[in-house]
């Protein structure tokens, strides 16, 4: 398994990042986790075959992590020419999300008769699903969207990734992690308690019963990034656009 970091910035472009997604590269499909609003201009920047992608998971509908799947959409429709099936897994709520979001930004384009096979599955926080040669587990994490916010962990058989999504600390997070060859986990803040997210403090503290072979942090507003050479020392990965990380 094959990870590319393709967007690791918060809501705001911290850094000059782009917003969250992931390239997974798995034994039997490609998938991206996450699609935020800049990701196809993140995407088109590493060169990556957006028509390669066979799936998109979603953690939750805020638009730095869903926002550019229309624009994933109406490119495979009218630059990419698309012409394989092409499935979105979220949570409930995510149909009608990403019904109303196309249409707020390309009015009507929500009715748009696709040339491929556009299918998106809601799933339950709490269960798991196969597809795409993969399973996908997802557990209900703390951040208001307006609908279940989760974090995933996929596994292909042979590797496992574990994903926080965005949230404060919660002990579920323990079994999303175990046994992961990583652990991908959200760090906003390197200091401050915020409702909905991690500090450095958060995650640094229960280090020793994460059992994940390795830890990246994510999701880094400048407090953290300013501390990005302190950190690197304590043993954790810091994601970077572009970084790639075999599994």
């Amino acid at each position: 398994m094959r990870l590319t970091v393709i967007g690791c910035g918060d809501a705001f472009g911290s850094g000059g990042r782009f917003n969250t997604c992931f390239l997974v590269e798995a034994r039997r499909s490609t998938i991206l986790i996450d699609c935020g609003a800049s990701s196809m201009v993140a995407l088109h920047r590493q060169s990556v075959d957006t028509n390669a992608v066979d799936g998109v998971i979603l953690t939750h509908l805020h638009g730095d992590h869903f926002g550019g799947l229309p624009f994933l959409l109406l490119d495979a429709q009218f630059l990419g020419r698309r012409d394989k099936p092409l499935l979105i897994v979220g949570p409930p709520g995510t149909r009608d999300r990403l019904s109303a979001a196309m249409d707020v930004y390309f009015p009507g384009s929500s009715a748009t008769k696709w040339r491929f096979v556009l299918q998106v599955e809601e799933l339950a926080a709490g269960s798991s699903h196969q597809a795409l040669a993969l399973e996908i587990r997802t557990e209900e994490v703390v951040h208001y969207s307006g609908a279940p916010s989760t974090a995933v962990r996929v596994s292909d058989g042979s590797h496992v990734l574990a994903y926080s999504g965005d949230t404060e600390w919660t002990d579920v997070l323990f079994g999303v992690a175990d046994g992961a060859d990583l652990f991908i986990v959200e760090c906003y803040d390197f200091s401050r308690k915020l409702a909905g997210h991690m500090n450095w403090p958060d995650i640094q503290s229960r280090l020793p019963k994460l059992n994940a072979r390795r830890i990246m942090l994510t999701h880094m507003n400048p407090t953290m990034l300013a501390e990005c050479e302190a950190l690197r020392q304590t043993g954790v990965m810091l994601a970077e656009d572009g970084l790639i990380h075999h599994l």
